[in-house]
């Protein structure tokens, strides 16, 4: 499983992280994405753990939190590319004109 932490400070490192999730376990791995061409951080990241048990109580506890001066957001990532959206149904409505 993938921790998604939203709502960051852009000021939030690699380090500081690592630092608040091992208070909940070892912490596998960090990715804080950037924007292409300006470098600067999108104000979310990816926690990966080393078991599921230790996400769980890092979400459980870490949700809704004061970090850094922003409420932030902790939850399974979901799937890349599942937005939320039924896809199936993409494309495939139309629009009646009144005239």
């Amino acid at each position: 499983m993938t921790i998604y932490v939203g709502n960051l400070s852009y000021r939030a490192t690699e380090a500081d992280l690592k630092a608040v999730f091992a208070d909940y376990g070892e912490v596998k791995r960090v990715v804080l994405p950037t924007e292409r061409e300006t470098g600067r951080m999108r104000g979310f990241a990816f926690v990966e753990m080393l078991e599921d048990a230790q996400e769980d109580a890092a979400i459980t506890e870490l949700d809704g939190a004061e970090w850094m001066g922003r409420q932030v957001r902790v939850n399974r990532a979901k799937p890349r590319g599942d937005n939320g959206r039924d896809d199936s149904r993409r494309g495939s409505w139309s629009r009646k004109q009144d005239y």
